[in-house]
């Protein structure tokens, strides 16, 4: 189970990779924004103080708690494998990533999994909050499918904290409606999902909408053939979000949690 210590470093993360994102937009906006930020602050959030509530409720079911299990039990392809503590912390990390990934494409292909998901997507703009916009039961079924890959791999319990520390943060920062220099973007996203290539995901295209899947590293699309570099209307003129939801009400709370449930 969760400490006290560990549940306090990744709100403290949290919360820090929040305002330093919310920071860095306000000094370099990428994109002039089309709503009202507060109140689609006071519904993202929202959103997300629902999911606290919800993954609490859920108890036991929790990654960490199944890691933890499986560590005890010695299950698990990494256990089987005994392969150095380090390196298997390495790989644990890897693989998860690889699974969200996946996980991201199937919300996308499913059609029961993409009346979820459009919920994350039916934001009108894009910026640190939208990358912790997600549907309540969305997340119930995101943490039982992480929850089996934990199991399957026999993930260190350390590799799973981690692992959902730095998905947290590259959710948050992939999303930033941040400015970064041309030269950096190139660099990082070698390696990561910058906020320029995640923000072609979130085009009405439906072309780019189904590109872009990775949430923190970009070698999935590049080896799945689910990259593309630019959105064709470039930064400033691409739309965001989706094409049948352009009006006010992706904003309000109580409309995104009914969202799934609409014709």
């Amino acid at each position: 189970m969760i400490s006290f210590d560990d549940a306090w470093l990744r709100l403290s993360v949290f919360i820090a990779v929040l305002v330093l994102c919310a920071v860095l937009e306000a000094l370099f906006p990428r994109r002039q924004r089309s709503q009202q930020r507060s109140t689609r602050w006071l519904t993202n959030l929202g959103m997300v103080f629902l999911n606290s509530v919800v993954l609490r409720l859920m108890g036991p079911v929790a990654a960490l708690s199944v890691a933890a299990y499986a560590q005890s039990q010695g299950w698990g392809l990494l256990s089987w494998l005994a392969i150095p503590s380090v390196l298997a912390v390495v790989v644990a990390m890897v693989l998860l990533d690889f699974a969200i990934y996946w996980q991201h494409v199937l919300s996308h292909k499913i059609p029961v999994l993409w009346c979820l998901h459009r919920v994350h997507h039916a934001d009108r703009d894009i910026d640190v909050t939208t990358g912790i916009r997600f549907h309540p039961i969305e997340v119930m079924l995101s943490m039982v499918y992480k929850c089996a890959i934990v199991l399957l791999l026999g993930a260190p319990v350390i590799a799973v904290f981690l692992f959902e520390v730095l998905l947290n943060a590259s959710a948050m920062f992939n999303h930033a409606n941040m400015r970064l220099p041309l030269w950096l973007d190139r660099l990082l996203r070698t390696a990561i999902v910058t906020p320029d290539m995640h923000r072609v995901h979130h085009s009405v295209i439906e072309k780019e909408t189904n590109s872009n899947y990775g949430f923190c590293l970009s070698i999935w699309d590049r080896w799945f053939g689910s990259y593309i570099p630019q959105p064709s209307k470039g930064h400033d003129a691409m739309t965001i979000g989706l094409q049948e939801y352009q009006h006010e009400k992706p904003a309000r709370i109580l409309w995104c949690l009914r969202l799934p449930f609409l014709r």
